[in-house]
């Protein structure tokens, strides 16, 4: 069984920084894109970032290029987060997923593709 558990968020003012989590089990890590998702409320989930199998390709919303940083440990199974110069509009429940051999910031071929999604973990930015 697939299990994703996201952590690290919290509260943090405008401007600040946070480091998210992801542990996945269950599956080949090494075999999976992985990618984060935010959803905001009253809003539909959106891709934030992705980085594929190898490592090798990662991709950005516009939204947090140049913000965000995405990376992977293969030793512990786990996806990073770095989230910088944090802006009220970041505030949302993030999620990581798996998402099979291929990439995608596209919410509904994430929801086709994922193995599983975790409990997501709530950032706030205070103005």
């Amino acid at each position: 069984q697939v299990q994703v558990a996201e952590s690290g968020g919290g509260l943090v003012q405008a401007g600040g920084s946070l480091r998210l989590s992801c542990i996945v089990s269950g599956l080949t890590f090494d075999d999976n894109a992985m990618g984060w998702f935010r959803q905001a409320p009253g809003k539909e989930r959106e891709g934030v970032t992705c980085i594929s199998w190898s490592g090798e390709s990662i991709y950005y919303s516009d939204s947090v290029k140049g913000r965000f940083t995405i990376s992977r440990d293969k030793a512990t199974n786990t996806v990073y987060l770095q989230m910088n110069s944090l802006k009220p509009e970041d505030t949302a429940m993030y999620y990581c997923t798996a998402l099979g051999s291929l990439c995608t910031l596209y919410y509904p071929h994430a929801l086709k593709w994922a193995a599983s999604w975790g409990q997501g973990t709530q950032v706030t930015v205070s103005p």
